[in-house]
C-alpha cells in the first residue's frame, strides 16, 4: 500500500512539473508580449525593454523558470497588474470563499446522490427508479446559467425570499449562499445519482447479495452492510474528482451571482489580461486536480481489496 502511494505521489509530482513548464513557457515565453500585457498596450517599446531588463527577463529561460518556481512554492506570485496588489494576498481570500462554496456543494451533492442512487438501484426498473432517473437526467441537461436564472426568477423576483447576488456587501451571510449552492447542486447531483444507481443495481444482482437475501438476512442490512460498500467504488472515484471541478468549474455561477471567489477572479483576470494572476490561478487548478486524483486513487485502493492486496 505504501509503495503504491509513493508511486502515485511521484507520478503526480512529475505531472505537476511538466504542466508548470508548459504553463510558464506559454505565459512568459514571449517576453515582449508579456511586457506589453503588464505595462499596457499604450506603453512604448523602450519602456517595455527597460521593464524586461529591470525584472530579469533577459536571463535564460531555464533560469527564469527556476526563479519563478521557487517564488511560487514560497508564496511570491508577483503583483497583479489589474488590482495593483500581490497575487498571493489577493487570491488567497478568494480561494477561501470558493472553498466554502465548494465544500457546501460537495457535501450536499454527495448526500443527495447517494440517497437517491441507492433508492433507485435497489428498485431497478420500478416506478421509483424511473422517476429518479427522469429527474436526474432532466437536471443534468440544464446548464448552470439557465438553472440560476430560473432560481433567481422564482425565489428573488416572484417570491422575494432570497437575495439575488452573493457579493456579501453587508458582510458574510449564509442566506446569500443558498442560490449559488442550489445552482451547482442541481447541475451536479443527477450525474452522480445515475452512477450510484448503476453501480448499486449491478451489485444487487450479484451472487453474494442473492445468497445473503436467501439466507434470511434483513434486506436493509444486506443493502447497507454488504452491497453499499462495493457499490461505492466507482462513484467514489468520480465524486472525489469533482473537487477539481468545484474549483475551476464554478466560474459561471460565481460571475452570475457576483460571488467574490476564485472563479470570478480568474474571469476578471482573463478579461483584463492579468498574466501573473492567470498563471497563479492555473497552477492552483493543476495542484488541486493532481491532489484530487491522488486522493481518488488511494481511496479506490481502500475500497477495493482486490487492488489493496494485489
Amino acid at each position: 500500500m505504501l509503495v503504491l502511494a509513493l508511486r502515485r505521489l511521484a507520478s503526480m509530482i512529475l505531472i505537476m512539473f511538466v504542466i508548470s513548464v508548459l504553463l510558464f513557457v506559454f505565459f512568459e515565453g514571449d517576453k515582449v508580449n508579456l511586457a506589453a500585457r503588464v505595462l499596457g498596450q499604450y506603453s512604448t517599446m523602450e519602456g517595455r525593454l527597460q521593464w524586461l531588463e529591470d525584472n530579469g527577463y533577459n536571463r535564460p529561460l531555464w533560469v527564469r523558470y527556476s526563479s519563478w518556481l521557487y517564488g511560487f512554492l514560497t508564496g511570491d506570485w508577483k503583483d497583479s497588474a489589474q488590482f495593483s496588489a500581490p497575487v498571493y494576498d489577493f487570491l488567497l481570500p478568494r480561494l477561501q470563499n470558493t472553498a466554502i462554496l465548494g465544500g457546501l456543494v460537495f457535501v450536499a451533492t454527495v448526500a443527495i446522490s447517494l440517497v437517491l442512487g441507492v433508492l433507485s438501484g435497489v428498485a431497478e426498473a420500478g416506478l421509483r427508479d424511473r422517476t429518479i432517473t427522469v429527474v436526474s437526467v432532466f437536471t443534468t441537461s440544464i446548464p448552470e446559467f439557465a438553472s440560476a436564472t430560473f432560481l433567481v426568477a422564482i425565489f428573488v423576483y416572484w417570491l422575494d425570499w432570497l437575495p439575488g447576488s452573493s457579493s456579501f456587501s453587508d458582510g458574510f451571510s449564509w442566506v446569500e449562499l443558498i442560490l449559488p449552492v442550489a445552482t451547482l447542486v442541481i447541475y451536479n447531483f443527477g450525474y452522480y445519482t445515475r452512477m450510484t444507481r448503476a453501480s448499486m443495481a449491478e451489485v444487487m444482482n450479484s451472487q453474494y447479495v442473492r445468497t445473503a437475501v436467501l439466507k434470511g438476512l434483513p434486506y436493509r442490512r444486506v443493502v447497507i452492510r454488504h452491497a453499499l460498500r462495493n457499490a461505492l467504488i466507482a462513484p467514489f472515484t468520480v465524486m472525489i474528482l469533482q473537487l477539481n471541478y468545484l474549483l475551476s468549474g464554478v466560474v459561471v455561477t460565481e460571475v452570475f451571482f457576483a460571488y467574490d471567489g476564485y472563479g470570478k477572479a480568474l474571469y476578471d483576470a482573463a478579461m483584463f489580461g492579468d498574466v501573473y494572476l492567470i498563471l497563479a490561478g492555473a497552477m492552483i487548478a493543476v495542484v488541486v486536480a493532481v491532489l484530487s486524483q491522488f486522493i481518488s486513487d488511494i481511496g479506490y485502493t481502500f475500497l477495493n481489496p482486490r487492488i489493496r492486496f494485489a
